[in-house]
């Protein structure tokens, strides 16, 4: 059945028909969203990875405000690791529960100087182990430094992925489960960029801008707010 008649069909689709629209859509954003990228600034994966461990509960543009100064006095693990707690929490305070980040980042960069010599680890079992990272966190450095093929569940595309009608959970690991059985892994990482740009400037939480959306012929979702 054709979700791109039907806003109502979704029920009724078959595993084939979702994987083909989900690659319809893929292709659409592609084309809307031509500049889609990681809007976290970083140089390297030790700036990547401290970056988005201080992107949790805030925004990328707050997170790329304090980075400046951050890896100006700490640039390396070795640097972050002999931090003085008092001088890092004022400069990560503008993030948000920033003790608890600075709780996380002493570690990191701790574990980072103790464990792997300074460099951040390439495989997700090493990088999950460390201190304040995450699944999706550690996808986020895989693919946007090492090249390695992740799916990045944040809230824009758990949310976006649910209208999609790609997955019905609220669990991130079975969002990136059920996300991968649509997708090849090679389209993995730039297809979570574009979800995320989707979802901070079209498919809104609240109110999502529907008409204004270039996929809203195959949203299941759409225009029901």
């Amino acid at each position: 059945m054709n979700l791109a008649s039907s806003h109502n069909s979704a029920p009724e689709e078959t595993t084939l028909a979702r994987k083909r629209r989900a690659r319809r859509i893929n292709r659409k954003l592609a084309e809307f969203f031509p500049d889609a990228r990681c809007e976290l600034d970083f140089t390297n994966a030790f700036e990547l990875l401290v970056a988005t461990v201080l992107s949790a509960q805030t925004t990328d543009v707050r997170v790329n405000q304090i980075t400046p100064k951050l890896f100006s006095r700490y640039p390396d693990a070795h640097a972050l690791a002999a931090a003085e707690r008092a001088e890092l929490e004022e400069i990560i305070r503008p993030t948000g529960f920033f003790r608890a980040k600075t709780d996380s980042l002493l570690k990191l960069g701790q574990a980072l100087v103790a464990d792997h010599d300074g460099q951040v680890p390439k495989t997700l079992e090493e990088l999950t182990a460390l201190a304040g990272v995450g699944r999706k966190t550690a996808n986020v450095v895989l693919g946007n430094v090492f090249d390695v093929p992740g799916i990045t569940v944040d809230t824009h595309v758990g949310r976006v992925a649910r209208r999609l009608a790609w997955t019905e959970s609220n669990n991130a690991l079975h969002v990136e489960r059920d996300i991968a059985e649509l997708f090849e892994p090679k389209d993995w990482v730039m297809l979570c960029h574009r979800l995320i740009f989707l979802g901070r400037r079209v498919c809104h939480a609240r109110k999502p801008d529907c008409a204004g959306c270039p996929i809203s012929k195959d949203c299941p979702a759409a225009f029901s707010f």
